[in-house]
């Protein structure tokens, strides 16, 4: 099952790390962040840079969530485990598969590209196509969009890397 740790924002790899080293085998599977790609303009070129696709959350795997719980008290810098009231809340399989869609084993979604048809973005190419819906705001200068996905049972605006290359209409 997949849960999430709220962190400090800044601080997610670093607890990540931590995760990694002082958590037994058996209590944790895996840990991860899930970034996005986005193109900034560096010294007159452009690049593409990796940024936290969720700002303040750390994504763990375990099956045993009562060890992981007690595990994490050794970790040192996280606020808590995601729960409503006393239980721990796991992921729902949509939102599971909702971030395995976006962004694959490597939980990284990459750049989309796609044009502005009469104010209204059409995507080719990337995560994004076939999401126009999510999209609730649009940068073309710094290349971004804000999505509205539904997560940890509310909705959250994200950034994500969107590159416009054409306007028709």
């Amino acid at each position: 099952m997949w849960y999430v740790i709220q962190v400090r924002g800044g601080y997610e790899e670093r607890i990540r790390r931590q995760c990694e080293k002082v958590i037994p085998q058996g209590a944790l599977e895996r840990s991860f962040i899930p970034h996005y790609e986005e193109k900034r303009k560096i010294r007159g070129q452009w690049m593409l840079r990796k940024r936290v696709l969720f700002p303040g959350y750390v994504f763990v795997v375990s099956q045993d969530v009562g060890q992981l719980y007690t595990d994490l008290w050794s970790v040192v810098g996280l606020s808590k485990l995601l729960r409503t009231g006393l239980e721990f809340i796991p992921l729902t399989a949509e939102e599971q598969a909702l971030l395995l869609e976006l962004g694959g084993e490597e939980q990284l979604v990459a750049m989309s590209e796609g044009i502005l048809e009469n104010g209204q973005a059409r995507i080719y190419a990337g995560p994004l196509k076939g999401k126009e819906g999510w999209i609730r705001k649009i940068d073309r200068h710094k290349r971004k969009a804000w999505i509205e996905l539904e997560m940890f049972g509310r909705p959250q605006q994200v950034e994500v890397g969107l590159e416009i290359v054409g306007k028709i209409g």
